[in-house]
């Protein structure tokens, strides 16, 4: 079975940013994501891989027997777009889409151009709504937060 290449590395997060991010706007908003991700995940940023940053942690199993751990929370200041991991595919995510504003998205993840094309009120409401849903189907570091 293949190795699962998006896992915690301990890397340094400033790091990443400074090397990795050529765009100034992109920096300021990787900073800022990163602001706001640690405040509605209640979790310390950490890279996962070599250019994703993850805020807490869960394990998943599948049907298929793949297993493994990912962060709750994560995004990615790629070259394109800022590649957002906040997504469950639950009917409230659905309808808090229609609001967030100017993106793209695949499967599960939101693409955006810049923070300033999104509500980051709607992005908190999508980030929770994803921290739920994550914490009542697996085992993860949001349920012990949850329970106080």
């Amino acid at each position: 079975m293949a190795k699962t290449k998006t896992t915690y590395t301990g890397e340094d997060i400033t790091d990443f940013i400074n090397l990795y991010v050529d765009d100034e706007q992109k920096k300021a908003d990787s900073y800022q994501l990163i602001d706001l991700l640690r405040e509605w995940s209640d979790a310390e940023p950490k890279m996962w891989g070599p250019s994703i940053i993850g805020f807490g942690n869960y394990h998943y199993k599948y049907a298929s027997g793949h297993e493994g751990d990912a962060p709750v929370l994560a995004f990615s200041p790629r070259k394109a777009a800022l590649t957002l991991y906040v997504y469950s595919d639950t009917v409230k995510s659905k309808k808090l889409l229609t609001d967030l504003g100017k993106f793209k998205m695949s499967k599960a993840c939101i693409y955006v151009k810049r923070l300033a094309d999104i509500n980051t009120d709607i992005l908190r409401e999508i980030c929770i709504e994803s921290i739920k849903y994550i914490s009542e189907h697996y085992e993860c570091s949001c349920r012990v937060k949850n329970q106080h």
